[in-house]
């Protein structure tokens, strides 16, 4: 198994969010190591001892303190799934009122690979905002690709195979 690097994992609360360690599991088989990240309302919906036991890193929420350690090391890939109507927007807009938010902002100018991979109801995907902010994302060289209506993890994986 070749090693593909560290993936910084940001999980938003959308339905898919329920199987994340499924997908987790299928990185590491695929030689990602995985540190995962949660929206606030993402981490009442899954069970982050047993994510954390699985990744072997904390699952974080919350902002350290300035003097506490960074619990996660430096990511050389990162990638939302799954990315919501609300995360997309306010990433877009450089909003950082959540440590979620924050990783996705850094990692647009730290020179890595970022992926997106939105989960929006139909009614929401019409907003006039979302696709606006989706191409502005796009032009910050985010690549796009939404989850299918049947939740396919072996192709989210498959774009997050990038050269070592």
């Amino acid at each position: 198994m070749t090693q593909r690097g560290m993936l910084s994992l940001v999980a938003c609360a959308a339905p898919p969010v329920l199987r994340i360690g499924e997908l987790i599991e299928l990185l590491q088989k695929d030689g990602w190591a995985v540190c995962l990240t949660a929206t606030p309302t993402a981490a009442t919906w899954i069970d982050s001892k047993a994510l954390a036991r699985q990744t072997r890193y904390p699952v974080r929420v919350e902002w350290r303190m300035p003097a506490d350690p960074e619990p996660h090391p430096p990511a050389t890939a990162v990638a939302v799934v799954p990315a919501t109507f609300n995360v997309i927007n306010k990433w877009a807009q450089g909003i950082n009122d959540t440590l979620a938010l924050g990783i996705l902002n850094e990692a647009l100018g730290a020179d890595i690979p970022v992926y997106a991979f939105p989960n929006v109801k139909a009614q929401l995907g019409a907003h006039p905002s979302y696709d606006r902010h989706l191409r502005l994302l796009q032009g910050a060289n985010v690549i796009v690709s939404p989850l299918p209506a049947e939740l396919n993890w072996r192709m989210v994986a498959d774009q997050l195979q990038v050269p070592v």
